[in-house]
């Protein structure tokens, strides 16, 4: 889950971030890329130089760099589940955010008197403001209808949820810990047929054929007892350092199998669970590939009951009929 804040200039969006951050939530903010570009030039982190260099970065780099930039932090973040994105200023990084299915957008606001009052006590009012219509121009000026500048009203007008501080932090905190509940359901974990078809997958870039990655895992009781890829025999020089001719000689499809030296996925993994002896005796095979004609013989003699295949292998059809007609179902799986 991403929780992302947007809101008015202090509303209590860092509350709110640090409050998350004790619920072990890894938090970002867009304003500390700005203040890292401030740092740099050797600029003061202003509220105004903040803005102004943001504008700049959106200008250049499209109006949702900021948000792109911290989706790749995300990405490549261990060891977290849940995030919380702060400083969110424009549609256009809401957008960007919501392209990740977990993301949710909070706005956190107040009363315009209750954030003066704020402000004040932190001495942290824009040049020119002493009063709280002066504050509310200040505000109106930095809402911009620009695609590049800052739009803080419209963003508050995208939000999934809307948390209100005009209490002390208890109250902010149990109205967070509403919106918790309501948009914090576990995740819909991946199916079964999800969960060991992307395993297949990942077991295929073990492959070390020249031609083609495929590899199958072999199920039983939900439980992978024996997996295998494509490539040459154990002790024979690997496909891809020029152990089999046929495939380092890219030969046309469906031609020189003869001369293939390569064992497929399936073959594998069913000759690996009888060299350390598990039964796999009506067990699922998952593959990347259908069988072909020379594994869909061994599935059925190994008593395999169920192949599921996530692509056609090209010269498979007669390979199909025959795991039909010996009674050993067969599923075609789409990640789509």
């Amino acid at each position: 889950m991403i929780i992302g804040l947007t809101g008015t200039n202090a509303s209590g969006k860092d509350s709110v971030a640090s409050y998350l951050e004790q619920k072990s939530f890894r938090h970002y903010s867009l304003s500390d890329i700005l203040r890292d570009r401030l740092t740099q030039e050797g600029r003061e982190s202003s509220r105004e130089n903040l803005i102004a260099i943001g504008n700049k970065l959106r200008q250049e780099h499209g109006p949702s760099v900021l948000a792109e930039f911290t989706l790749e932090k995300i990405n490549s973040t261990k060891g977290y589940v849940h995030f919380v994105v702060s400083s969110i200023r424009n549609p256009a990084e809401v957008s960007s955010l919501r392209r990740h299915k977990g993301f949710v957008l909070v706005a956190v606001d107040a009363p315009l008197e209750i954030r003066y009052k704020r402000l004040l006590s932190r001495s942290r009012l824009g040049e020119g403001v002493s009063n709280v219509d002066d504050f509310r121009k200040y505000e109106e000026r930095e809402n911009s209808f620009d695609p590049s500048a800052q739009q803080i009203s419209s963003c508050i007008a995208l939000a999934d949820y809307t948390a209100v501080n005009d209490s002390d932090f208890s109250s902010l905190h149990k109205k967070v810990d509403v919106i918790l509940r309501q948009c914090g359901q576990t995740p819909a974990r991946p199916s079964w047929d999800a969960y060991f078809m992307g395993i297949a997958q990942q077991v295929s870039l073990r492959s070390n054929c020249m031609k083609r990655n495929v590899a199958a895992i072999i199920v039983k009781d939900r439980r992978i007892i024996s997996t295998g890829y494509n490539g040459t025999p154990r002790g024979v020089k690997n496909c891809n350092e020029g152990g089999c001719p046929r495939c380092n000689g890219y030969a046309e499809g469906g031609t020189k199998l003869d001369e293939c030296l390569c064992s497929h996925g399936e073959e594998n993994a069913i000759v690996q669970a009888a060299y350390h002896g598990v039964n796999i005796n009506g067990s699922v095979l998952y593959t990347t590939f259908s069988p072909c004609l020379w594994c869909a013989k061994m599935v059925i003699n190994s008593g395999i009951g169920k192949v599921i295949y996530n692509t056609n292998y090209p010269l498979g059809e007669t390979a199909k009929k025959m795991l039909e007609e010996a009674g050993v179902e067969l599923q075609f799986y789409s990640f789509d």
